[in-house]
């Protein structure tokens, strides 16, 4: 695909999630996006072979926003406790890119939720390894197996968090875990409470 059809491709991505967020994944159809586009549906097809692949491309499109905005995190000034927080916390997907988020919860797209979720987490791991690496260069966290750990964490977090209805117990048990998976002093992470809360 040459430059032409590739800046193509993004215009459609971009139509396409500016769709999705406005109306949700299911109540956008491909006639919808190739309307806005002003392209024939060969041209839309050229470029994604179904509506799943468009959406696999806009969370695809997402995740390299998000894993850019936790790479500015890791790389900023920030305190390295408020660091691992805020690296996953920027690894969620904008507010409103939720209709979009939805989308992947949805029975005929856990293939798709399943194989993002890994690499979300295979991108992730080594962002939020090197801040765990500098928490231990400065005396915060002491602790081997850094990679397992942190998947620990994101794992815990994503299943804590990504759902409506943990209680403030659940709150206390993962700020706990998480200090103690990092070997950081109690009360190193308690600000997550504020975070959250």
């Amino acid at each position: 695909m040459g430059e032409k059809g590739e800046r193509r491709r993004q215009e459609l991505l971009k139509i396409a999630y500016r769709l999705f967020i406005e109306k949700g994944y299911d109540n956008t159809s491909i006639e919808e996006i190739i309307t806005e586009a002003g392209i024939a549906k060969g041209t839309y097809y050229y470029h994604f072979p179904s509506k799943e692949a468009t959406l696999e491309a806009v969370i695809d499109m997402m995740l390299k926003e998000e894993v850019g905005r936790a790479r500015a995190v890791v790389e900023s000034p920030m305190p390295v406790p408020q660091k691992v927080a805020a690296v996953i916390y920027s690894l969620r997907p904008a507010q409103e890119e939720q209709n979009i988020a939805d989308a992947l919860e949805a029975r005929e797209n856990i293939v798709l939720h399943d194989k993002l979720n890994k690499r979300l987490i295979s991108e992730a791991v080594p962002l939020l390894a090197e801040v765990v690496r500098e928490g231990i260069s400065q005396g915060i966290f002491d602790c081997g197996q850094i990679e397992e750990r942190v998947r620990m964490i994101l794992v815990m977090s994503s299943q804590l968090f990504d759902e409506e209805g943990f209680t403030e117990n659940d709150i206390t048990v993962f700020i706990d875990m998480a200090e103690k998976t990092l070997g950081a002093k109690p009360g190193t992470m308690g600000f997550i409470r504020e975070l959250i809360g």
